[in-house]
């Protein structure tokens, strides 16, 4: 009976060292094999201590700590989804909706962990009701998971808006986009890539990068765009480049909480915005369904007169059947994209613009295309490098085809990643090295060069307004100085990254600029001073 007992005891322990290994090995980087050896330690400690083996006698009692311990899965399994578990990105997506989303892979795995918490959990309530040592003590550690769960920092830190003492000073240094009427507009074509991150093209990952690279020898390459909070996803990485300012979810400004956003950031002007009032015609298309995370309201409510994801494509392809998780395949995708410039350019008497996302190098695995398969052989269903560089090829095949068909003509070509990757094959590689976001400007008479300057993606929005012909004044648009003119200084490079970060945790001004309209309490018509701000 004794030596069942002890079995019996060593198991749940196991299993907790099995949770504890497993928290350990995905949120640092410590090897896979940490995950054995800490189940391992859990168990020998247990029999040592004769854990779970009746002392104190049995008593049935429910945990402090099973609360808690949920709170740490929830956050374990988003670190294992997304790497950097970004709450602005969690409310954002609640409240702009998270339907058809191409997640199938990640649903299996949240109820994998769903049971393996279960199974926690009763191994834990098993040693608790068998040990009376673990019952004086497990109130102790109830609060210490609550306190130390970054789920409830990160909770802290933003309800710190509500009560900060100044929570409009990022919203004194937005500045209103204005541009004025030129009398040969370019043409716009924005390519968004989908995690593409300028990171790959480091030594450590090969010759992934080369095609675009390629690309770079004949575009402005800009050097140094960094990923600052709330522009850590696509829908805000859009917005950043866009709006020139990063995406503040709606939260509890929003005066309907349990209805979907009927606007996306309806408070501020935008590119689309104001090309449209420069009688721009522009299309949006993307593989994936526009109803996901808002990105139809988004472009629909700034400017733009065609907006296509999969439900508006799918009709037209050729093999219905050639689709995965999130959509179209870029190959199809970008054959579309040539179909709707050569409309435009035929029909069009004045300029137009086109924006376009890739999903080739979607976390985790990506989605490589058949063209891809063709030209780079097999692909083992895991390895995001492959994925990467089929994205990169796909996108230099795009430009050249265009430029081959006259279709480049008095047109401005953007290059940009929407975001910095999220956790794939690569993590531990990519988290060691300093992380860039792609961006590049090719045509328009952009003399080609490298410019590197300390900047996030706020400031792609006035640096393609600038190498349209359309400066805005002093450069500036939103939050965002161009990186064409050395003058304009970045808030990086003014501040740095840190204090800006902080400062999107604290502040609740600019929040309320992005949805005003939707906000229960409106701003101010008068401009607040600017703090002697010096650009």
């Amino acid at each position: 009976m004794l030596a069942r007992l002890k079995l019996a005891a060593w198991l749940p322990a196991t299993a907790l060292g099995l949770g504890l290994g497993y928290t350990l090995i995905t949120l640092t980087r410590l090897p896979w094999w940490t995950l054995p050896c800490v189940a391992v330690l859990a168990g020998a400690l247990s029999l040592k201590l004769r854990a779970g083996s009746g002392i104190g006698g049995y008593r049935r009692a429910w945990p402090w700590s099973l609360l808690p311990l949920c709170l740490w899965g929830l956050y374990v399994y988003l670190a294992d989804s997304f790497g950097n578990v970004d709450l602005g990105a969690v409310f954002f997506h609640l409240q702009a909706g998270i339907t058809d989303h191409g997640g199938t892979e990640r649903l299996l795995a949240a109820g994998v962990y769903t049971l393996s918490m279960v199974g926690l959990l009763c191994a834990f309530t098993w040693l608790v009701r068998r040990d009376v040592r673990l019952r004086r003590v497990e109130p102790l550690i109830a609060l210490a998971l609550l306190v130390g769960n970054p789920l409830l920092l990160g909770l802290g830190e933003r309800s710190a808006a509500v009560v900060t003492d100044d929570g409009g000073w990022l919203d004194r240094h937005y500045q209103h986009p204005v541009i004025h009427k030129q009398d040969d507009p370019p043409n716009l074509i924005i390519l968004y890539l989908e995690s593409l991150e300028r990171t790959y093209g480091a030594e450590t990952f090969g010759d992934t990068y080369d095609d675009l690279r390629e690309l770079g020898e004949d575009a402005v390459v800009f050097e140094g765009v960094e990923q600052i909070n709330n522009t850590g996803w696509t829908m805000a990485g859009m917005i950043g480049s866009q709006c020139g300012t990063p995406l503040m979810p709606a939260g509890l400004v929003h005066d309907r909480q349990f209805e979907p956003l009927a606007e996306v950031v309806p408070g501020v002007k935008c590119l689309g915005d104001l090309l449209d009032e420069q009688g721009y015609r522009l299309s949006y298309l993307g593989g994936a369904s526009k109803s996901f995370a808002g990105k139809g309201r988004f472009y629909e409510g700034h400017g733009f007169d065609n907006v296509m994801g999969l439900d508006e494509l799918k009709d037209d392809l050729d093999d219905p059947d050639y689709v995965n998780d999130w959509g179209l395949y870029d190959d199809t995708l970008y054959d579309l994209t040539v179909d709707e410039i050569k409309r435009l350019d035929a029909e069009s008497d004045g300029p137009w613009g086109v924006v376009n996302i890739s999903l080739s190098a979607h976390a985790p695995a990506g989605f490589p295309a058949q063209s891809c398969r063709e030209r780079q052989g097999e692909w083992d269903n895991q390895d995001i490098l492959y994925s990467v560089k089929c994205s990169a090829w796909l996108a230099r095949r795009l430009v050249e085809r265009l430029d081959d068909e006259g279709l480049l003509d008095d047109t401005l070509v953007v290059l940009a990643s929407d975001h910095l990757s999220m956790r794939v094959s690569v993590w531990d590689e990519l988290v060691g090295l300093p992380r860039e976001n792609t961006f590049m400007l090719l045509g328009n008479g952009l003399e080609p060069r490298r410019i590197s300057r300390r900047a996030s993606i706020v400031d792609l929005f006035p640096t393609i307004l600038d190498a349209m012909g359309y400066p805005a004044e002093d450069h500036r648009a939103g939050l965002g100085a161009s990186l064409l003119k050395p003058d304009s200084h970045t808030l990086l490079e003014r501040y740095g990254k840190e204090k800006i970060n902080a400062r999107l945790l604290e502040e609740s001004e600019l929040q309320h600029r992005l949805w005003e309209g939707l906000a229960p309490q409106r701003r101010e018509d008068q401009e607040p001073p600017k703090d002697n701000i010096d650009y």
